[in-house]
């Protein structure tokens, strides 16, 4: 289980300064280039988990970089390159504050507020007499602010949005509007995969010439979630759990095991055997999704893997 990467510390030619989410560490590049690395790092309710899953940084990003060639007729995005299997290379972006959620299923979060008789979700109506997991007759956006690492992500409306003014109005509409393009793009790609996009994320970002651009990730099993197409109606007259593609079962897991980010709560041990589960996991997600045999990249010496990869790119 050490073959993972939890953690970079590099020092690139022309770096200016470091980024570390979640899971991503971003470095800047003479201000003009973001190089983008995908770690093996699990975050869960806005914590990140201890140990690192393997191949999860691999999958993600190539996921990530191929649902954007698949989106880039129909919505700008940052990226250049991608010289290593855990790196994306992109144009520097001012990052908007924050992420457009959009849900075509009351499913996670939405069903979580839902049972608690919640019927508005970011100033969105939710209507009565839903089950789990049933279809919202149209896809809802309802965006979160972006929180700073250790913080949670909290719900916004678009109305606050607007009066805060962390978004104008002008970019707001076109964040709306790439958000329902990508949706709609990605529901056609999961069901040609015998999948249903339930609900994602996008983020996006501002190029130094003024374009609103696709960020960070889309479509994967971190930012959206996933129900296998087939069975899907049985499941729901019978009131049973729905299949999915997503981290959601880590989610469960955790639930199950008296943790979900509450203050107070330590996250449970995860022995190498379940992390290995969770790593097949993932593999099954990306094949699923992509439709494509996963290719285990080189893991003996991931940080020096990269590096050598980034720093030939930068060379060029």
């Amino acid at each position: 289980m050490s073959n993972t990467i939890i953690d970079t510390n590099f020092n690139f030619p022309g770096q200016q300064s470091v980024y570390k989410g979640k899971v991503r560490e971003v470095y800047n590049i003479n201000n003009e280039q973001l190089v983008m690395i995908a770690t093996d790092r699990l975050s869960a309710f806005d914590v990140v988990m201890p140990k690192g899953i393997p191949y999860k940084g691999q999958i993600l990003n190539q996921i990530a970089t191929k649902m954007m060639a698949a989106t880039q007729d129909l919505v700008p995005n940052w990226l250049m390159a991608t010289p290593d299997p855990n790196v994306a290379v992109g144009h520097l972006c001012e990052p908007f504050k924050v992420e457009m959620v959009i849900r075509g299923y009351m499913s996670g979060h939405a069903a979580r507020e839902y049972k608690a008789g919640k019927r508005m979700l970011c100033g969105v109506s939710m209507p009565e007499g839903m089950k789990e997991n049933d279809a919202f007759p149209e896809p809802i956006i309802t965006p979160a602010t972006k929180a700073e690492q250790g913080d949670h992500d909290e719900d916004i409306s678009r109305e606050d949005i607007l009066k805060r003014g962390i978004v104008s109005e002008s970019d707001y509409v076109v964040l709306e509007d790439y958000t329902r393009k990508l949706f709609q793009r990605g529901t056609e790609i999961a069901a040609a995969r015998g999948l249903i996009l339930v609900d994602t994320k996008y983020e996006f970002g501002k190029t130094k010439d003024g374009q609103i651009v696709l960020i960070d990730e889309i479509h994967t099993p971190d930012s959206s979630r996933y129900f296998y197409a087939n069975g899907y109606k049985e499941r729901q007259e019978k009131g049973e759990p729905q299949k999915q593609l997503s981290k959601e079962f880590v989610r469960q897991w955790l639930i199950s095991n008296g943790f979900q980010g509450l203050q107070g709560q330590t996250v449970p041990f995860m022995s190498d055997a379940y992390i290995e589960t969770v790593s097949n996991r993932y593999i099954e997600l990306y094949e699923n999704i992509t439709g494509e045999t996963f290719v285990k990249a080189n893991v003996s010496n991931i940080q020096a893997r990269i590096e050598a990869n980034v720093l030939d790119y930068l060379k060029k």
